[in-house]
């Protein structure tokens, strides 16, 4: 059964993962971040000449920002696929116990037998 988002923060036993969930928040919350900081470092640089500022905005923060997004994207990817492996595995394993039934232990080896009893 798939837990909510609160079932999951607050299930101690780790079964359920939020990682998967809120991944998108984090990336938006990223990019903005991303953006106001480029912002700041805009109107930095415009307080302390104009020509400084221009350049700062037209090459250095688009620059500086497109990097940090890639770097943030992909460290999210890799959670990511960390997290799906792990999922893909589960469900390898819950079929892989599902193909080859309940586990029994082997029959019990046959007594040994008697050699032939001898004609003479």
């Amino acid at each position: 059964m798939q837990k909510g988002f609160i079932g999951s923060l607050f299930d101690v036993s780790f079964s359920s993962l939020i990682t998967t969930k809120v991944i998108k928040v984090i990336y938006i919350l990223s990019m903005i971040l991303i953006g106001l900081t480029a912002l700041f470092f805009v109107v930095a640089a415009f307080t302390q000449s104009a020509a400084g500022g221009i350049i700062t905005l037209l090459v250095f923060a688009p620059l500086a920002a497109l990097l940090y997004l890639i770097y943030v994207r992909v460290i999210l990817e890799v959670i990511i696929c960390v997290f799906r492996i792990m999922e893909t595995n589960v469900e390898l394993v819950s079929l892989q116990r599902a193909a080859t039934g309940p586990a029994t232990p082997p029959p019990p080896a046959p007594p040994p037998s008697a050699p032939p009893p001898d004609p003479a």
